[in-house]
């Protein structure tokens, strides 16, 4: 793997990180959502720390998930894509419908559907002419 493409993915991630973060601070300190979840039988608010170590976590899931299909796989980008999606799907369903109230759930959703764009868009090595990954 070239430096390139070492620093092309780290870049991407440090987007889908500092995306998620501004959205939060838009919405929470802009726009007055009050970013809170159901956990179990009790509330918790969400911080920005939190959102920061959720999409870095996502992020690193994504790459090493990716570099595994790299090295095992010749179609490893759409393997890692069809997964990826399916993952941001089903954090769609479980994770914003957490949320308390409806700006908590559509804050959540956002943030989910931004992180996992930007990783999804931007991970995968560009295809190169005659090879799919």
């Amino acid at each position: 793997m070239t430096n390139t493409l070492v620093l092309r993915r780290v870049a991407v991630a440090a987007g889908a990180i500092l995306v998620a973060a501004a959205e939060f601070a838009i919405l929470h300190s802009a726009a007055g959502v009050e970013l809170a979840v159901n956990s179990g039988d009790s509330t918790r608010q969400v911080t920005v720390a939190a959102v920061v170590v959720a999409a870095a976590l996502a992020a690193l899931a994504g790459r090493v998930l990716l570099a595994a299909l790299e090295r095992f796989t010749g179609r490893a980008r759409i393997w890692w894509t069809s997964i990826a999606i399916a993952v941001l799907l089903l954090s769609l369903l479980v994770g914003p419908p957490s949320g308390v109230g409806g700006g908590a759930k559509a804050t959540l959703a956002l943030l989910h559907l931004s992180v996992g764009v930007v990783l999804i868009v931007g991970l995968p090595r560009p295809r190169s002419q005659g090879r799919n990954r």
